[in-house]
C-alpha cells in the first residue's frame, strides 16, 4: 500500500494570529521541479478579506501604531531586514520549492533584500513637509505628509518576497497598515516571511496576509471600502479588473505589469559582455521576469558573431533541479505557463520565425515543468512572438542597420518597462537612451536593481513607481495647515462697509 504523505498546511495571518479559512477549505501548492503538491494553503473568502482589512484599519487607528514616531517605525523595518539576513537559506528554499527559481538565485536575491529594508528604515524620519511662502500677511502655512490608511498589496508568483518588499517597506515607514494577497501559486514563502514580521515587533494588525484566488479574495480586497491604496504587480487581465475595482473605493493605484524589453547591441559594443547580458536578461529565472530582455536587436555588422556566442552558451545551459547548486536554469513556475510557452513556439514557427535552438521540453527530464532556452530569428518586429509578452525562456533576435531603425524597432511595442543598450560610444548611449520609451535603461549592463532607484514603466507596463525615495509620496498624502499669527480681532464676516 502506498504511503500518503501529509502535506504541510498554511493558515492565513490576520491581526497577529494564524487564522484558518472561514470556509475551512485549503488548496495544494505544487513544486514546479516535480509537478507534485508539497503544501496546502488556506483558501480565503470575502469574509476573510473583510476580517483582515478591518484588522488593518483598527491597527491604523490604534495609538500603538499611530503614535509611533517615524524613527521607531524605521527601527522596526530595519529590524525586519536583519531578520531576513539571518534566515536567507530558509526563505530561499521555500521560494525555490514554490516557484522553481534556482536556489542560488534566490539566495543571492535574499542576501541583498535586507538593503531595501535598511534603506527605507533610514528614510522613515526624513520624510518632510514644507513651509509655504504664502501671499497673505499674518499667515503661517505649512504642509505635512501623512499615511493613507490600509494598503492592499497584490503580488505575483515570479518573485514573491522581492516584489512584496517593494510595497511593504515604504508602506510601513510612512505609517500605513497593509493586507498582502500573494499569488495562489506561490503563497508559502510569504507566509514563512510574515513570521519574521511578527518577530520584529510590529503591532498586531499592521501586516496581514490573506491567501486564495483572485475571485473572491483579490476582488474583495481591491474593492473594499476601507482600502486606500492598491499596489498591484501581475498580468494585464487581472490589472483591468483591479482598475475597475479601484473606482468603487476611490483607492489610489499603482500597476507594475509586463514588458517586451529590448537589448540593443551596436557594432562597437564589447560583444562578449553583450552576449552575456542578453543571456542573463532572458534566461535568468527561466524568462519569468517583468524586465526580461525578450527581444535582441543586433547590428548587422556583428550579427553573426553575437549569434555564435549566444547559441554556443545557450546550448550549454544546464537545466535541472533548482535546489541543486550546479543547475543553471530551472522549471517554469506553473504548468499553465509551460503550455503558454509551447503555444508561442508554435505561433513563432507558423509566422515565419526561424528556430535556432531549443523550442521543446528537455528530453532527459521526465517530471516538472521544464522548457529549453529558446532562440528565434526574425526578419522584422511584426509577429506575435516578437510583440507579446511570453514570460518564458524565448528570445527573439532581429538584425538592424542604424540608430534610427533600431530606435523605431525598440519603441514598436505597447510596453515601456526596460531597455539594454550595448555600446562603447558614450554619446550614442545617451542619444539612444533619450529616445527610448522605457522606465529603465541599462547601458552595458542588465537586470541591475537597487532600493535607491525607481522601477516602473508606461503603456501596458502600467503606471506608478516602486522603489526609490519618491515612492514615499505614493504612500502618503499632503495635509496643509494654516495658522493665523495675528492678534487682531477678526472682523464680523457679515458686517459690510
Amino acid at each position: 500500500m502506498k504511503t500518503v504523505t501529509k502535506l504541510k498546511r498554511y493558515d492565513m495571518y490576520i491581526n497577529g494570529e494564524w487564522t484558518s479559512p472561514t470556509d475551512g477549505e485549503y488548496f495544494p501548492s505544487h513544486n514546479p521541479a516535480t509537478g507534485e503538491a508539497w503544501c496546502e494553503v488556506a483558501k480565503g473568502s470575502a469574509v476573510d478579506v473583510d476580517n483582515a482589512v478591518q484588522a488593518a484599519h483598527a491597527a491604523f487607528l490604534s495609538p500603538e501604531w499611530r503614535k509611533m514616531t517615524p524613527t521607531q517605525r524605521g527601527h522596526l523595518v530595519s529590524k525586519l531586514g536583519e531578520l531576513i539576513a539571518e534566515n536567507v537559506e530558509t526563505l530561499a528554499k521555500f521560494e525555490t520549492l514554490d516557484n522553481g527559481k534556482l536556489i542560488r538565485e534566490m539566495r543571492g536575491q535574499l542576501q541583498y533584500l535586507p538593503e531595501f529594508y535598511h534603506y527605507y528604515g533610514g528614510l522613515a524620519n526624513k520624510i518632510q513637509g514644507n513651509v509655504l511662502p504664502i501671499d497673505k500677511p499674518d499667515m503661517l502655512v505649512y504642509s505635512v505628509r501623512e499615511p493613507l490608511g490600509v494598503i492592499a498589496a497584490i503580488t505575483p508568483w515570479n518573485s514573491p518576497l522581492y516584489l512584496t518588499t517593494l510595497k511593504l517597506a515604504p508602506a510601513l515607514i510612512t505609517g500605513n497598515t497593509i493586507v498582502i494577497k500573494p499569488s495562489e501559486m506561490t503563497s508559502a514563502s510569504i507566509l514563512e516571511f510574515v513570521k519574521l514580521v511578527e518577530k520584529a515587533g510590529f503591532p498586531a494588525g499592521v501586516v496581514n496576509v490573506v491567501t486564495g484566488f483572485g475571485m473572491p479574495v483579490g476582488d474583495a480586497l481591491t474593492s473594499h471600502p476601507l482600502v486606500r491604496r492598491i499596489a498591484f504587480t501581475g498580468g494585464e487581465v487581472s490589472a483591468r479588473k483591479v482598475v475597475e475595482n479601484s473606482a468603487k473605493n476611490f483607492a489610489s493605484l499603482s500597476l507594475e505589469l509586463g514588458g517586451k524589453s529590448p537589448n540593443i547591441v551596436f557594432e562597437d559594443a564589447n560583444l562578449d559582455n553583450a552576449a552575456m547580458g542578453i543571456i542573463a536578461g532572458i534566461f535568468s529565472a527561466s524568462g519569468q521576469s517583468c524586465v526580461a530582455g525578450s527581444r535582441a536587436f543586433i547590428h548587422k555588422n556583428v550579427y553573426d558573431k553575437v549569434m555564435e556566442k549566444l547559441v554556443h552558451r545557450v546550448e550549454q545551459i544546464k537545466i535541472g533541479d533548482p535546489l541543486q547548486e550546479e543547475t543553471e536554469m530551472g522549471p517554469l513556475a506553473t504548468e499553465a505557463q509551460l503550455q503558454r510557452v509551447e503555444q508561442y513556439v508554435d505561433w513563432g514557427l507558423k509566422e515565419g520565425g526561424k528556430l535556432i535552438c531549443g523550442g521543446k521540453r528537455p528530453e532527459n527530464i521526465e517530471n516538472g515543468w521544464y522548457f529549453e532556452p529558446t532562440i528565434f530569428e526574425h526578419a522584422d518586429n511584426t509577429s506575435k512572438i516578437t510583440r507579446e509578452e511570453i514570460f518564458g525562456p524565448i528570445l527573439s533576435v532581429i538584425p538592424f542597420e542604424d540608430e534610427d531603425e533600431v530606435i523605431q524597432l525598440a519603441n514598436s511595442t505597447e510596453y515601456g518597462l526596460a531597455t539594454g543598450i550595448w555600446t562603447q560610444d558614450i554619446g550614442r548611449a545617451h542619444r539612444v537612451s533619450a529616445e527610448i520609451r522605457a522606465g529603465i535603461v541599462w547601458i552595458n549592463t542588465y537586470r541591475s536593481v537597487s532600493p535607491i532607484v525607481p522601477i516602473g514603466g508606461s503603456g501596458l507596463t502600467g503606471y506608478g513607481r516602486e522603489s526609490g525615495m519618491e515612492v514615499v509620496h505614493e504612500y502618503t498624502q499632503t495635509k496643509s495647515v494654516w495658522v493665523n499669527t495675528s492678534d487682531k480681532i477678526i472682523e464680523d464676516p457679515f458686517k459690510w462697509v
